[in-house]
């Protein structure tokens, strides 16, 4: 089975958010994918089966299955234009298991490629007491941006954005499991959103690995910025994830709407190829 390695967020190979790509992927059963997922050990694997005009796909990180993912599906639309697209631009419609979504990809010159994934309508679940937040991530109260609350967003995944300033993102540290305090507000993850800088930090709850570009929590971020007027309507920026674990990496992000009623956010960013593989077995 052939899988394409492709870096995401990034225009230059061997930086952004790294990705397996298996573009054919049927007959695969989930336990297939996770063990080829730690066996490969990117970052994330994403497996695509073609079902009429659409993809299905699931996504694999070294942990979980994830019902949304944004860097995986950003990347495997530049492999799918790749592979069948016939025109410069193009859009691809991905069913993951939280929702649907069109992925706009276009072709540069070398080869290079972009794509905007639309990840559809923002949820904003509410806002949890900051008193004790902090601490999760080694900080201080002090630490928290004042002008700007925590809260809870999703668009696909439930994201706590917590807005920090200063030289928080750089003294951040997850040193207890995340899991449970986060479920108890009712997210799955957190990402630690500079809004003044436009910088991002996340990892996994357990804290031991720190993710390079989160195409999902960025989106969440786009949304959250949206709400409280640090970007406009429409108006695309620039979000950037990935100096601390030396492979920096830029998200173009985008919100559309008016306070709560975000209906569509928009993430996109480069996508370079850097190999093709095939596995001579799959898992049993």
């Amino acid at each position: 089975m052939q899988y394409h390695h492709v870096d995401v967020f990034s225009s230059r190979p061997y930086s952004g958010n790294s990705l397996a790509v298996f573009a054919q992927a049927d007959g695969l059963t989930g336990a297939q994918m996770a063990q080829i997922t730690k066996e490969l050990r990117h970052f994330e694997s994403i497996f695509l089966v073609p079902q009429g005009p659409m993809w299905t796909a699931r996504v694999f990180d070294l942990l979980d299955e994830l019902d949304f993912a944004g860097h995986p599906v950003i990347g495997a639309a530049c492999v799918l234009h790749a592979l069948h697209g016939l025109a410069d631009e193009q859009t691809w419609t991905i069913q993951l298991k939280a929702r649907t979504v069109g992925v706009t990809t276009r072709r540069g010159s070398r080869g290079r490629y972009t794509g905007v994934l639309d990840q559809g309508p923002a949820a904003f679940l509410g806002r949890p007491d900051s008193a004790s937040i902090a601490s999760w991530f080694s900080l201080r109260p002090s630490d928290l941006d004042p002008d700007l609350p925590p809260e809870i967003v999703s668009t696909g995944l439930r994201y706590l954005v917590l807005p920090v300033r200063g030289t928080a993102l750089e003294s951040a540290r997850i040193t207890i499991d995340l899991g449970i305090p986060l479920d108890g507000i009712g997210a799955q993850f957190a990402y630690l959103l500079d809004a003044r800088q436009m910088e991002g930090r996340h990892w996994n709850n357990d804290g031991v690995v720190e993710d390079v570009a989160t195409g999902s929590g960025a989106g969440c971020a786009a949304a959250y910025l949206r709400r409280h007027g640090r970007i406009g309507d429409g108006e695309a920026a620039t979000l950037h994830q990935g100096r601390f674990t030396g492979r920096p990496s830029q998200m173009t992000i985008a919100a559309f709407g008016e306070g709560e009623d975000i209906r569509s956010v928009h993430v996109g960013g480069d996508v370079v190829f850097v190999g093709t593989g095939r596995l001579r077995e799959l898992p049993q």
